[in-house]
């Protein structure tokens, strides 16, 4: 008589909810913050021969240093710091919940937030703390410290710009939390998915101050960056502390192919960032016919994605999906989103088609 082999899996991961990723076929996809512009033919053309010419009988070698040398280059790497490559950024954010996964240890991140914090930190086996932000997708200062206090997180997490409100907060109280956790010995993680469409970074403060963010690692993607399928994330912080980090990665976690892509829009770094001013153009113009509509209220964004509120989101989402037009509902993953819905910024000719079926859906 056999025995469900189900009970060697772990029962709250059979309780969990994958993540829910969409089906797109066929539509203007606006649901997931991706860079809405293809390569050129002739960039295409390069790219291939670049990846033909990679050694795919070999294990990635040299050319996964020259990836980090060359990142560090474009991020103009801080003094003292040091740079390591994930398999995006879902892989660094495991690494970390893996390797702070000491006895009672918790994470800690604002709410509404991006949903990979809560569940690296359950897979792991560690608590994870939520601490809602303000009616105005602010950091509530009084709740973070109080929460940081009672718990004494081993990360905390700050994603700037935010997923899903796309807005930065306010530096002096980042300043203050981030001295708050160096108090227990608390790590900060700045996450920085969103900086090619953003005003501020905070690596500039890391430069400015080295001393008051000795406990604290940023985070950044090439995903937004214009690479979404070719999966790379980087994380950089005092050299200590990366040496440590480093050590969970596992080996070869990046393929010779994807570094071959990455190094190649480094290449072509010019190409990206004009992308980027041309989809925070494009982010200005989609908030301002937003605001025209009645009943609809757009957020301000620094990422490249819009954060609105209409009058029935179900029905809008339900509405923009039966005429081609794939955004994300994000209006149940918390009370603060309330009739909220996600939309990406894409091309001119999508926003356009964005804004027509919206005002239909109305």
């Amino acid at each position: 008589m056999s025995v469900n082999p189900l009970g060697v899996i772990r029962q709250d991961v059979q309780s969990m909810h994958a993540y829910a990723i969409q089906d797109s076929t066929g539509m203007v996809k606006l649901d997931a913050m991706e860079n809405p512009f293809a390569l050129s033919s002739a960039l295409q053309a390069e790219l291939g021969a670049r990846l033909g010419a990679v050694a795919i009988h070999r294990y990635p070698g040299a050319r996964i240093e020259e990836l980090k040398q060359a990142l560090a280059r474009y991020v103009d790497l801080p003094e003292g710091h040091a740079l390591m490559l994930g398999n995006g950024s879902d892989e660094l954010i495991s690494l970390l919940a893996m390797g702070c996964d000491l006895p009672g240890a918790t994470i800690l991140a604002p709410l509404p937030g991006f949903v990979m914090y809560a569940m690296s930190a359950q897979l792991q086996g560690l608590k994870f703390v939520g601490v809602p932000l303000t009616p105005d997708f602010e950091l509530d200062e009084p709740a973070m410290l109080a929460a940081m206090r009672e718990h004494r997180p081993a990360i905390t997490y700050i994603a700037y710009p935010n997923n899903p409100t796309a807005n930065l907060w306010n530096a002096d109280t980042i300043r203050r939390l981030i001295a708050e956790a160096a108090g227990f010995g608390g790590l900060v993680v700045m996450d920085e998915a969103y900086q090619p469409f953003s005003s501020r970074s905070w690596l500039d403060e890391i430069r400015a101050n080295p001393a008051a963010n000795a406990n604290v690692l940023l985070m950044r993607t090439l995903s937004k960056f214009g690479l979404a399928g070719v999966r790379i994330g980087y994380l950089l912080g005092p050299q200590a502390l990366l040496h440590e980090v480093d050590k969970l990665r596992p080996p070869y976690n990046v393929s010779v192919l994807n570094a071959e892509c990455a190094l190649f829009a480094l290449d072509h770094a010019a190409v990206f960032a004009q992308q980027a001013a041309q989809i925070r153009e494009q982010r200005s113009l989609l908030i301002a016919a937003l605001a025209g509509m009645a009943g609809v209220h757009p957020f301000p964004s620094e990422a490249n994605m819009v954060l609105v509120r209409v009058p029935d989101a179900q029905r809008c989402f339900d509405g923009l999906k039966s005429q081609g037009i794939l955004v994300k509902n994000v209006s149940r993953m918390h009370p603060l989103l309330a009739q909220c819905l996600r939309l990406t910024v894409g091309t001119p000719s999508e926003n356009a088609q964005l804004i027509r079926a919206l005002q239909t859906s109305l």
